[in-house]
């Protein structure tokens, strides 16, 4: 399906260790998430809070273990904050990513967020952008967009679960407020279908915007859990509301059918935040693995 060397596969940490419940995963060593990524057949990795920070000893372990680092998220708070400080640690990231040699910054508006708020429900207390902050998100991304070009890189916005851009609408009025050359899209599955927007049709509308992907499956039991006793977000990823590819309710044979007929470059990483004392990382990092391999070719 894919052509040959049109997309790289990467996995992210996060489902042997978690950055925002340390207590998931907290016994996992770096080196063991790692090489278990490459046992299991992956060539990239996202960066995770057990990663040196320190290029060389970084890249040193990845290259062990054919690994490339495929990008990183980043907390912006153009919303909230003074936009120097969003800037000044932007800056600091898109350096350290430069030197690992990637070419995408993963950035999520946090201002207003419920997605790191454990006792806050998800569905019921969603934040929405006034006027005003959605003007200084907009202006705030077009001048990330611009230091990252400063490295040759593109930002892909993340819509997330418990944030002002989540929704089908967010995420249109998102891209039509910015300029394309500055602000790209990072397409997650697991997102939009926990969010009930058609992931299908975001992605074909958004296509050319797009230049990260996340590949996450989601469980339809534990979504109805989640709206029917008010959880937060933190509550429903322990409960299990995401996991990889094939496990559960998203067909992505279409993804990949539609990715590959528009020539999408770059990377898909599998990132499915779990449990590692209930979801086996490695197991399941298994389990997509001959997943995608089975519906791409990849």
């Amino acid at each position: 399906m894919f052509k040959t060397n049109q997309v790289k596969l990467a996995i992210a940490p996060i489902g042997w260790t978690n950055d925002d419940m340390p207590e998931l995963g907290g016994e996992v060593t770096f080196e063991q998430c790692i090489s278990e990524m490459a046992l299991s057949g992956f060539t990239g990795s996202e960066v995770g809070n057990k990663y040196p920070r320190d290029t060389k000893v970084l890249k040193k372990a990845l290259s062990l273990r054919g690994l490339e680092i495929a990008s990183a998220w980043f907390s912006s708070f153009l919303t909230s904050k003074p936009f120097e400080e969003t800037a000044d640690a932007f800056k600091e990231h898109r350096d350290f990513l430069f030197e690992m040699g990637a070419k995408v910054i993963v950035v999520s508006e946090q201002g207003n967020s419920i997605q790191g708020q454990m006792e806050t429900s998800l569905f019921d207390h969603k934040p929405v952008f006034t006027e005003n902050e959605w003007m200084l998100l907009l202006e705030g991304l077009h001048h990330l967009g611009d230091l990252a070009a400063e490295k040759g890189m593109k930002i892909v916005y993340h819509h997330h679960m418990g944030t002002g851009i989540q929704t089908t609408e967010e995420i249109a009025r998102l891209m039509t407020g910015t300029d394309p050359a500055k602000v790209s899209l990072l397409y997650d599955t697991g997102h939009l279908v926990f969010s009930g927007e058609d992931h299908l049709a975001v992605l074909n509308t958004y296509m050319d915007r797009i230049h990260h992907v996340h590949l996450k499956d989601v469980r339809a039991d534990i979504v109805k859990k989640v709206s029917e006793e008010k959880l937060s977000f933190l509550q429903a990823v322990k409960a299990g509301v995401f996991t990889v590819p094939g496990d559960g309710l998203i067909d992505f044979k279409p993804v990949f059918e539609a990715l590959s007929a528009a020539e999408y470059k770059g990377w898909l990483v599998v990132e499915a935040e779990q449990d590692p004392a209930v979801a086996n990382p490695f197991e399941y990092a298994l389990k997509a693995r001959q997943y995608i391999r089975e519906m791409s070719g990849i």
